[in-house]
């Protein structure tokens, strides 16, 4: 099984000149991260629809064998709130995932603390999800007018493709909302928030999705060694017959990226090449 480690984005200018060399140009700076680990969040996405060529210059920066995990529009899931989707969906997916070809990974969606669970809103909305690039393509290609003239609706193979959901809200309790993931074969996203939201701890795909948010201070802290021991220990465990991607959010105060790569040793796993 494949494990995946990473971080969640990495553009952010405290790590400059404490992660990146000093003078590294901000350009290489995915370049430079992807040669110590093997996978990372693209988050830009989440905050606007990004363009073609921003994924090919991610793609053409990384190894052929790193993976990006790309984070769904928040206009989809905190705007929207995963109602009447079809459109924004198809935007999402024409605005250049899939330039990113076989580094193309899990898509991960965020839903807000506010939003409490409704088996029937999300049914619809998870069966609306493509579940193969060429299903995204499709989608793609019913996009609306703010896509005209810079959508990518062409994939280069017909792959996989999987989906994560990352919820906070206590509501989502409910033994239903495990079943409607495992109906749909979407990741339960496990997400270590200081306590600051619930932990969902539920494995309900062939492969699980882990988002370490900080040990004890939600974006801030570092994990400890005896921490990232026991997080190696349940990778281990679920590596038996999932492929496992985790990724570390703590980046206010660099420590996801020094996290990431001391869970990589604990693994003995390469980073990519």
């Amino acid at each position: 099984m494949e494990i995946r480690i990473g971080t969640s984005g990495w553009l952010y200018p405290p790590w400059r000149g404490v992660f990146y060399p000093k003078g590294l140009a901000q350009r290489r700076e995915l370049e430079y991260l992807s040669r110590q680990v093997n996978s990372v969040e693209i988050n830009g996405s989440f905050y606007s629809l990004q363009r073609p060529e921003s994924y090919q210059r991610w793609r053409a920066s990384v190894p052929e064998d790193f993976v990006f995990a790309v984070k769904g529009g928040r206009f989809i899931t905190h705007m929207k709130r995963l109602r009447d989707a079809d459109t924004v969906l198809a935007n999402f997916f024409a605005s250049g995932l899939l330039a990113l070809g076989p580094t193309l990974g899990p898509i991960l969606w965020q839903t807000p603390a506010n939003l409490p669970f409704d088996p029937e809103v999300l049914d619809t909305f998870l069966a609306a999800l493509p579940r193969t690039t060429g299903e995204a393509a499709v989608l793609a290609a019913k996009h609306d007018h703010r896509l005209d003239g810079r959508a990518l609706t062409e994939t280069d193979a017909d792959r996989p493709l999987r989906h994560a959901m990352e919820v906070r809200h206590p509501g989502f309790a409910d033994p239903a909302f495990t079943e409607l993931l495992c109906k749909h074969g979407v990741a339960c996203v496990i997400a270590d928030t200081a306590g600051t939201w619930p932990m969902f701890d539920q494995v309900t795909a062939d492969f699980v999705y882990v988002r370490l948010h900080g040990d004890e201070e939600l974006y801030a802290s570092g994990y400890t060694d005896k921490a990232l021991k026991q997080w190696a220990k349940r990778i281990r465990g679920w590596a038996t017959d999932h492929d496992v991607y985790v990724y570390f959010d703590n980046d206010m105060k660099v420590m996801a990226p020094r996290d990431a790569i001391t869970l990589l040793r604990l693994l003995d796993i390469s980073p990519s090449t």
